[in-house]
C-alpha cells in the first residue's frame, strides 16, 4: 500500500514540473531556447562563472520581453484612459 502512495507522490510531482509556472512564463517570453542553454551548460561545467556568455544572453533576452510587455501594458492604459 506504501509503494502505491509513493508512486502517487511521484507522479503529482511530475505534473507539478510539467505545470510550473516559471517554465510557461519562459516559454512565452520567447527566451526558452536561452534558457535552455544556460542549464545545459550548468550542467556540463557545474560552474556558472563558464557559462557567463549563455547567462548574459538570457538576460538580455528576458530584458527586451520585459521593456516590450512594458511598452504593451502602458499602450493599454493609454488607449483605456482615451476611451473614458
Amino acid at each position: 500500500m506504501s509503494a502505491q502512495g509513493h508512486a502517487w507522490s511521484r507522479q503529482v510531482k511530475k505534473e507539478d514540473e510539467e505545470e510550473d509556472p516559471l517554465d510557461q512564463l519562459i516559454s512565452r517570453s520567447g527566451c526558452a531556447a536561452s534558457h535552455y542553454a544556460v542549464q545545459e551548460c550548468m550542467a556540463q561545467h557545474q560552474d556558472w562563472r563558464q557559462c557567463q556568455p549563455q547567462v548574459q544572453a538570457f538576460r538580455d533576452c528576458m530584458s527586451e520581453q520585459q521593456a516590450r510587455r512594458r511598452e504593451e501594458l502602458q499602450r493599454l492604459k493609454e488607449q483605456s484612459s482615451a476611451h473614458h
